[in-house]
């Protein structure tokens, strides 16, 4: 049970999409459209065109490196590879923290459309145990059931919108405020909250060493996945706004199953809710998977510790990385609400992409698929909208980030003594 070894190549580009599509839909429709429309307004379609835009910056970077470097750890690998072992490390550890708050926030999203309020956490603790349970009897049960809650998903969202479409209740007059009275900070701010419905992706990426035929399929998948999310997210947020108005969505603690039954559908209600909760153990599904990947890379390098490099002998999963990111996640929940969690996110994932970005813009020719220009406009939107977000997140952010690298200096320091 101690095996340090590789990852087994289980994964095809079916699988690989799976994965990152259920990590995104599952974010963004469910949990980000309310925060985002408090901060803009109807505005928010363009907050999440901007987030949209820098998403596909940062794809195209991780696309190309992932290519370079098929191995589990997705922009931990590349920043030690590109940069050098302390923006590496950065990237990993602000991954680390900033998806176990996302998974905190996805299992409290599933929670809150399944289970009265007093008894949510206990529903999301006992969600996140099972999913880390099915995660560590190998990833292709991990695949197999993204597939299936992908499915359930977009024939859950397909009905949202047919029901939005029928209801008579939709004014086109909703989508045109524009910046509005929240101006650009606002909606730079939406961006911010909203690009944490698109870094799924990066779940693929982590998980490069066990796709087969790496340097094909990774950068497809993607790609494919990024559109895919893109279009469900731009139809469901014209749904949403259309039918409620920004003030309505705002306050919404399940704006979906309000558009849905807004028109006297209420019978859509439990199925909305059905899909959501699936929607939300998908992402969750895949985040434990990528962050307990990315916690294998760094122990195998003691930026963490050695024990959670382990790699079980017969499900070639690891194991001890995936149950230990299920025991932080469990403390998280009892400690945390969802828009701090989503804030707290946004930090962390933003700062991982920075480093995918400069990381790219440093590869050569030889490895180079998409232009250098793309990765300096992703840098600088990853700066832009880390900037913009709550200063909760952001104070919170910086304060893991300082104990993140307290803590490596002083093993470096002890080790070299």
């Amino acid at each position: 049970m101690t095996n340090a070894g590789p990852l087994s190549r289980r994964l095809g580009l079916v699988d690989a999409i799976a994965i990152g599509l259920g990590s995104m839909i599952g974010a963004g429709v469910f949990a980000v459209f309310a925060p985002a429309a408090a901060a803009a307004g109807s505005g928010l379609l363009i907050g999440l065109a901007i987030a949209a835009g820098v998403a596909y910056m940062n794809a195209t970077a991780s696309a190309q490196l992932a290519a370079q470097y098929p191995t589990s750890g997705g922009t931990y690998v590349y920043g030690r590879e590109q940069l050098g072992e302390w923006p590496g490390y950065l990237a990993g550890w602000s991954f680390v923290v900033g998806k176990t708050a996302s998974c905190a926030a996805m299992a409290l999203t599933f929670a809150a459309y399944v289970a009265p309020p007093h008894w949510q956490k206990v529903v999301a603790i006992v969600a996140v145990l099972v999913l880390a349970i099915v995660n560590s009897f190998g990833v292709t049960k991990t695949a197999t059931a993204a597939k299936i809650i992908v499915v359930i998903v977009l024939a859950v969202l397909g009905l949202v919108v047919v029901a939005a479409s029928l209801s008579g209740q939709g004014s086109p007059a909703n989508l045109l405020g524009g910046l509005g009275e929240h101006g650009w900070y606002g909606v730079l701010q939406s961006a911010g909250l909203l690009f944490f419905a698109f870094a799924g992706y990066a779940r693929i990426a982590t998980m490069g060493e066990e796709v087969r035929s790496p340097q094909r399929t990774i950068p497809r998948a993607i790609m494919i996945a990024l559109a895919l999310a893109l279009v469900v997210y731009f139809v469901i947020a014209v749904a949403a706004l259309a039918t409620l108005g920004s003030e309505r969505l705002a306050a919404s603690s399940a704006p979906l199953v309000d558009v849905a039954g807004i028109g006297g559908w209420a019978w859509t209600g439990p199925i909305v809710r059905v899909g959501a909760s699936a929607a939300a153990l998908g992402a969750l599904l895949a985040l434990i998977a990528g962050v307990g990947r990315t916690g294998l890379a760094m122990a195998r390098n003691d930026d963490l510790p050695r024990w959670l490099a382990a790699v079980h002998p017969r499900y070639q999963v690891p194991h001890r990385a995936e149950l230990t990111v299920a025991a932080i996640v469990s403390v998280l929940i009892l400690t945390v609400d969802l828009r701090a969690a989503i804030g707290f996110s946004s930090f962390g994932v933003l700062l991982y992409y920075l480093v995918a970005n400069i990381a790219a813009y440093r590869q050569d020719a030889e490895h180079r698929r998409f232009p250098q220009p793309l990765q300096v406009i992703g840098a600088a939107g990853c700066i832009l909208l880390v900037a913009t977000l709550p200063w909760g997140s952001i104070a919170g952010g910086i304060v893991v980030l300082v104990i993140g690298a307290a803590y490596r200096a002083i093993r470096l320091r002890v080790t070299n003594r």
